[in-house]
């Protein structure tokens, strides 16, 4: 482990918030929904932070590998070891903020599919976008930018795709000391641009989080709670007329 992943705990979002992901759209209870939400945007709000930080100590570190490369022909294997292991970790930071744009937008779509009064409120966000729209724009601008760097450094997107693509791209580079500056100067810019990025990710959320707290206040979300509390008590299930017994009242 590098000593800039040691600063950090573990941030698995993959298997925690994006895997929650497909749980709101299975809920059938819409209480149990809003719950989940609840609790989902805390701790993706908490999640964004230690992205950011690690995001930022990465870009730190790799500035300063730069500077000893600037004094040496070539950094020690050992170095690039940490070098290596900075980039995968900001490879994973890429990843994981993708996680979160697509869970937060998929949890914006349930709640509009199943709360007519949540589809209703504008959420203020440029050209009348919905939150779901809005984070796609934030993917579709964050790979876009990422791919731009890469380019022009003459490298592709597949490159850095994946955590075995980017280390075998890694270990090629390695081999020279202009690639190996190459690789911490696009690892530098990559790792600024994520500490913007998931500055505008978090005011997403943040904005996504005022706008659920405010309807869920509402007098109209108390109707629609109100209203899949009662189907679900009377739903059938488990409410048959065991065989042999008399049809009368159960209360």
């Amino acid at each position: 482990m590098t000593a800039t992943a040691a600063m950090l705990p573990d941030i698995s979002i993959a298997g925690g918030v994006t895997g929650e992901a497909t749980e709101f759209t299975q809920l059938a209870n819409n209480a149990e929904l809003i719950n989940l939400l609840e609790k989902s945007g805390v701790q993706v709000e908490n999640q964004l932070t230690q992205i950011s930080q690690l995001a930022e100590q990465i870009q730190n570190q790799l500035k300063i590998y730069d500077n000893m490369l600037q004094n040496t022909a070539q950094l020690p294997s050992h170095i690039w070891g940490q070098v290596e292991g900075d980039l995968k970790q900001l490879q994973n930071v890429v990843s994981q903020g993708e996680g979160i744009a697509f869970s937060m937008g998929n949890a914006d779509d349930v709640l509009r599919q199943r709360f007519q009064s949540f589809a209703d409120l504008r959420s203020n966000l440029p050209n009348g976008e919905t939150f779901s729209s809005g984070y796609q724009s934030w993917s579709d601008t964050n790979r876009d930018t990422i791919t731009g760097t890469l380019k022009a450094a003459s490298l592709t997107a597949d490159q850095f795709s994946s955590e075995e693509s980017t280390m075998s791209s890694l270990r090629s580079i390695s081999e020279t000391s202009d690639g190996q500056m190459k690789a911490l100067q696009v690892g530098h810019q990559i790792a600024a641009q994520q500490v913007a990025q998931m500055q505008k990710l978090r005011g997403l959320v943040s904005q996504q989080m005022t706008m659920m707290g405010t309807w869920y206040q509402s007098e109209q979300t108390d109707k629609d709670l109100a209203q899949a509390r009662r189907e679900k008590f009377f739903a059938p299930t488990g409410r048959g007329i065991p065989d042999g017994q008399k049809m009368e009242p159960r209360w």
